[in-house]
């Protein structure tokens, strides 16, 4: 199948059909449900560009919400200002947003944000984008949580046009473009992931994202989605490979041959357990997967040093790819 960002450096690391590559989340701790310190970020994206892993992800999550039983707000900086620092400490791994919240920002100012980024770092975003879920958010900005799934597509028309169109003609709830253009434009088409459902229909986001990003979900019920979603693509883009990727929380046990336990949102096991986990996702159709720490009872140091090591060489990154 033809991939539409054949020159796209982080892209063509990342992606191949058939294959499958490692990334990790922000943040590289094990902070569990405490606050985290956030320690360290630079080395250890440092250490895992250098061990291979192709991607670092970034949340956008604005409140610390008790009441929505997730630790999200661990990132707690604002995710492009975090994303551009920890892209001028590292070269060549990709910054994934996952994702961008449409409803809560005006798209023509993350068209400049992100084409800014993409100047800065050519070819080195992965553009998630979402449609939200933490009420909080929604309530302190005033923004109608009822109706984010209107909006987001709103935003999401706005966004392509802003950013691909020379002057173009825009007339949207959310503003009016005439006889303007957005500087700088990107470098070139920035891989847009659609993250979730975003209130859409499948069918959507077949049509008009560049890829799917899901919630970790058992092998069986994964490979369900997956293929609807992939006949979907086919029938609005035949020939056209478009990749699926997911995150997975892990707990690595020191134990290399340590059976598997579920835990939240992922697995608990040894090294030679994940690396069979590993493959049957790669095998039902999974092209990227990224690996939050937070749950980990290891320092993140040590998790990502035995990770790099001893998993990542079996799920390498696109060596072909152009310099």
């Amino acid at each position: 199948m033809v991939s539409i960002f054949s020159n796209h450096k982080a892209y063509n690391r990342m992606y191949q059909e058939g294959e499958m590559t490692l990334g990790l989340h922000i943040p590289l701790e094990n902070y569990q449900f405490s606050t985290p310190t956030l320690d360290k970020q630079v080395e250890l994206s440092q250490l895992a560009e250098k061990y291979g892993f192709t991607s670092l992800w970034f949340r956008d999550v604005i409140l610390d919400d008790p009441n929505f039983g997730d630790p999200a707000v661990g990132q707690i900086y604002d995710m492009m200002i975090y994303l551009t620092y920890l892209a001028s400490q590292t070269k060549e791994i990709a910054l994934g947003t996952s994702a961008i919240v449409l409803p809560l920002r005006h798209p023509l100012r993350v068209a400049k944000e992100i084409s800014t980024i993409d100047q800065l770092f050519p070819e080195r975003v992965i553009m998630g984008v979402s449609s939200g879920d933490r009420r909080a958010d929604f309530q302190a900005l005033g923004i109608s949580h009822a109706q984010r799934g209107q909006r987001f597509v709103e935003a999401y028309d706005y966004l392509q046009d802003v950013l691909y169109q020379e002057y173009p003609s825009i007339h949207s709830m959310m503003g009016m473009i005439d006889e303007a253009n957005l500087v700088p434009k990107p470098t070139k088409r920035i891989p847009t992931m659609i993250t979730g459902y975003c209130q859409q229909t499948m069918e959507w986001f077949a049509e008009h994202g560049d890829g799917w990003i899901y919630y970790p979900r058992s092998p069986h019920l994964q490979e369900e989605s997956i293929k609807h979603w992939r006949d979907l693509v086919a029938q609005y883009h035949p020939g056209v490979f478009k990749p699926f990727s997911q995150p997975m929380h892990l707990d690595l046990a020191e134990d290399p041959n340590e059976m598997v336990t579920p835990i939240r949102l992922g697995f608990r096991a040894g090294r030679n357990v994940l690396i069979e986990i590993l493959n049957i996702y790669k095998e039902i159709g999974v092209n990227h997967l990224f690996f939050a720490l937070f749950d980990s009872h290891r320092p993140a140091d040590e998790v990502i040093h035995e990770l790099g090591e001893e998993v990542v060489p079996h799920f390498p990154a696109n060596v072909g790819v152009r310099n």
